[in-house]
């Protein structure tokens, strides 16, 4: 069992990566994994106001203990993002720029989602600040276009297509944790 951080990089009323970071959830717990659903809605970061560089972990605010901790205790990751502007989610980039060494050497896949590109040239735009923090890059995604046609009622529609691709995200991720695990430490 791997214990998967789900990351919600949306905080957009009406925001359709909720539903879809739900039916991620739902799939990777049936999978027998461990999972810490993080809404960055709810986690409800302040822009960076850390007083000291990430780098030397000396927090000193409640909020950034806290979600050190939590990155902290996770063993891969799910980043469920849109795409904005031909680039990244910015509460997604204030999560990521919180931390540096809590993230160092774990596994990392996307659920994107957007229009015609599905949300990937927003994943392109992450992959610099993810070599920099020191995360292994999976080579499993699932790539949602044309996303909000397919969340209907607040749920994301059946897709067997995605269902493989996202189990094999699963797959990779469980498959790097144990060995990079050991390379932490």
């Amino acid at each position: 069992m791997t214990h998967i951080m789900i990351v919600v990089g949306s905080v957009r009323p009406g925001r359709i990566g909720l539903p879809i970071a739900q039916w991620a959830r739902e799939r990777v717990e049936a999978a027998g994994h461990d999972v810490d659903f993080a809404d960055l809605a709810e986690v409800n970061l302040p822009f960076l106001d850390e007083t000291a560089h990430p780098a030397k972990k000396q927090y000193e605010k409640p909020h950034t203990l806290a979600w050190s901790e939590r990155v902290d205790r996770a063993e891969a990751f799910i980043f469920v993002t849109p795409e904005y502007n031909h680039s990244f989610s910015p509460a997604l980039k204030n999560a990521l720029d919180y931390l540096f060494h809590e993230w160092s050497r774990k596994p990392v896949s996307f659920v994107s989602y957007g229009g015609i590109s599905g949300g990937l040239r927003g994943v392109v735009s992450l992959e610099p600040v993810l070599n920099s923090l020191g995360m292994v890059r999976s080579t499993a995604d699932v790539i949602i276009p044309g996303a909000s046609r397919q969340v209907v009622d607040g749920a994301l529609a059946h897709d067997d297509a995605r269902e493989k691709a996202l189990q094999s995200v699963i797959d990779e991720l469980a498959s790097l944790a144990g060995p990079l695990a050991a390379l932490r430490g």
